[in-house]
């Protein structure tokens, strides 16, 4: 199974860091990453491997915006991301 990581936020150091270390932690592998950062703002768009988490996509979304300071996270299964952007 997997999932859509969204981390958007103020630009800082360790953004990428402490999001992949909370993912880690959850036992949840990284596939693909993007990331941009626009001026000020930091934006990334993770593709995650969550079939061996220790966590459901809640706990680790919650865990992901109790980890990672001010940044707005969204973490959705990749059938409801497949099936919100089919035409």
């Amino acid at each position: 199974m997997k999932a859509v990581v969204t981390v958007i936020g103020k630009d800082t150091v360790g953004i990428l860091a402490s999001t992949s270390a909370e993912l880690a932690k959850a036992n949840v592998n990284i596939i693909e990453v993007t990331q941009s950062v626009l001026q000020d703002f930091f934006a990334m768009i993770m593709l995650v491997d969550i079939s061996e988490s220790k966590l459901s996509i809640d706990e680790l979304k919650k865990d992901l915006q109790e980890n990672v300071e001010g940044m707005e996270i969204h973490v959705m299964h990749e059938d409801i991301f497949n099936s919100m952007h089919r035409i």
